[in-house]
Formats: structure tokens, sequence, C-alpha cells
């Protein structure tokens, strides 16, 4: 259980983790888009925006997931949040440059929304709810704001053996003790893999029916330096751990690392299989 303290300490390494991504974020946003459009395309079809609705967008990042639903639904109004406001700002400049005017950005926290009750039609959530500190209370939030017959879908990763991308890199920082062991409960790429920690906080939220899809997605690096790049500039608490290291720890994580993922190598690159977790509930 994360005390009150502890999960204060926390909220504020993640806002310094994301004020520190975002510029990497921003610097390689069509790379980024590109990566995770299978995801961000099926969430929106599977929430299926209808014209004259508002849809929130939660811990947005770039906005990818809610400027795909402003694409495919102009008539909509759409509502892109993230807690880092340097995200907000970079998603508000790739909305000028994609020319998406159904858009409004605005700094929000995913566990005390600033919304009234009943207030949106839909809410997407690529990638965030895992790495809150009370994903529970999120949730509940964003049912708060759901209008009768709303919806949600989001994205969370399923688990490390099916996510080498990321679990490797954790294992290797882990093993030299540059990082602690995951704690359950705390935050974490991998902390909703499981369907009965989704079924648990969708349930306890109050949301009545809800189904699970598996969504592929494939890592692709051109070479060890591009995925050693991505893990610092793009990976939250990974990123933050290997900058922090001196030189030559962060040398011998590299080479740990590269050792790791030999047998990911594909045409003088790495090609890394992913599985995400997507969910609708109403």
């Amino acid at each position: 259980m994360i005390t009150a303290v502890g999960a204060s300490d926390l909220r504020r390494t993640l806002y310094e983790t994301w004020e520190t991504m975002a510029p990497g974020w921003d610097e390689r946003r069509e790379w980024l888009r590109e990566l995770s459009r299978p995801v961000a395309e099926h969430l929106v079809s599977r929430l299926a925006p209808q014209p004259g609705e508002t849809i929130l967008e939660l811990a947005a990042g770039l906005g990818d997931a809610g400027f795909e639903a402003a694409r495919r639904c102009p008539d909509c109004h759409v509502v892109v949040t993230d807690f880092s406001p340097s995200m907000v700002d970079a998603a508000r400049r790739r909305a000028e440059e994609l020319g998406i005017e159904n858009a409004e950005f605005r700094v929000m926290d995913g566990e005390r929304l600033e919304r009234a009750d009943a207030s949106v039609d839909g809410v997407l959530c690529r990638w965030g709810y895992m790495l809150m500190p009370d994903p529970a209370a999120a949730l509940v939030e964003t049912r708060r704001v759901l209008r009768e017959g709303g919806r949600l879908a989001f994205s969370v990763w399923a688990g490390p053996e099916r996510n080498p991308f990321a679990a490797r890199p954790a294992r290797v920082l882990v093993e030299r003790g540059h990082l602690p062991p995951p704690a359950p409960g705390a935050p974490g790429i991998f902390s909703m893999a499981s369907r009965e920690r989704i079924d648990d906080l969708l349930r306890g939220a109050g949301f009545a029916e809800w189904e699970v899809e598996e969504v592929p997605v494939t890592w692709s690096f051109a070479s060890f330096d591009e995925y050693w790049r991505y893990l610092i500039e793009f990976v939250g608490a990974i990123g933050m751990a290997i900058r922090a290291l001196p030189d030559d720890a962060r040398d011998s994580v590299r080479e740990a690392l590269e050792e790791s993922v030999a047998d990911l190598r594909a045409n003088g690159g790495y090609t890394m299989p992913s599985v995400c977790l997507d969910v609708l509930a109403r």
C-alpha cells in the first residue's frame, strides 16, 4: 500500500520523469506516432466517437490517440490532457502541425479530474493508468465524469515475458542494483498486466461490463544505439535510472543489455514483438 506521503513523493518523481522525457518524445514524435499507431487506431475504433460527443484523453503524452479520435470524428470535441505541462505544450504544437482543429489542451492529473460529473461521452487512455500512483482512484474519477452510456477505452501492457523491449532492460538494472524490484501494487509498465488486476480495478470503479483484447505491437530499431537512445529518452523509470548512472556503470549496463537482446537481432537491427491489453468498458 502506498502511504499518503509515499504517494506524494511518487507523484513528484513521476512529474519530474515525464517533464524530463517530453523533449525526446517531441523530437521523435513522428516515429512514436507510427510505432503506436496500431494501438491508437484500435482504441478509437472500439470507442467509436460520434458527432457532437466530448472525448477526454488522459495521460495523453503527445496526444496521438486523441488526435486519431479528432481525425475520425471532426464533429467531436477532444480534450487532450496530461499532468506534465511540457507534454501538453508538445501536444498542442503537434496538433497545429497536423491541422487538428477540434481539440483543446489541459494540464490535468488523471487521479483528480477537473471535470464536472457526467460531462464527457468517452475517455481514452493509452499506456497511462498503469503508471499512475493510484489507478483505482483514477478509474473512479473516470467513471464519475462519464455520462450515461459513456465508454472508456484504454491500453496497458501484457506481462514481461511478452514484452522484452522493457522487461529485459528492467531486469538488467534490477540485477545490478540500479533499480529496486517492483513492489506489489506499485505503478509500473507491468502493474496492470493481468486480467485479474484489470477486472478488480474496473469492478471497484463501478463499471458494469468490459472486454479485453490483445493487440500486437512490434518495436523495430535500426541498431542497438537506436534502442539504447529510445530507452533513455522514452521509457520513464528505466530512462531515468540509466541517466543517473556514472559512466562506468552505464557502460556495464549497456554491454549486459546488448547481450540480453542478442536473440532479437533481425536484418541488421532489432525486432521486438510485444503485446498490449486493450480494454473497452462501460
